[in-house]
């Protein structure tokens, strides 16, 4: 299991507008949650491919791991 902060995020190419933009994405349950490490947040590198691979398939007009 891999975390990513929100630089292994902007690594991944997930660059909301801002910090505070992904924050209201995830308020309406459209980002995954973080998880504390420490003092920061992170993500699960998992849930953030699933997130990735869920645009993608909406782009295609298909459904997820279709």
């Amino acid at each position: 299991m891999r975390l990513l902060d929100h630089d292994g995020l902007t690594a991944k190419g997930v660059k909301p507008e801002s910090k505070t933009q992904r924050w209201r994405l995830i308020k309406v349950g459209a980002f995954p949650k973080p998880v504390k490490c420490g003092a920061r947040n992170c993500w699960l590198e998992s849930e953030i491919d699933n997130w990735i691979a869920e645009r993608v398939a909406e782009r295609d007009g298909r459904e997820a791991g279709a």
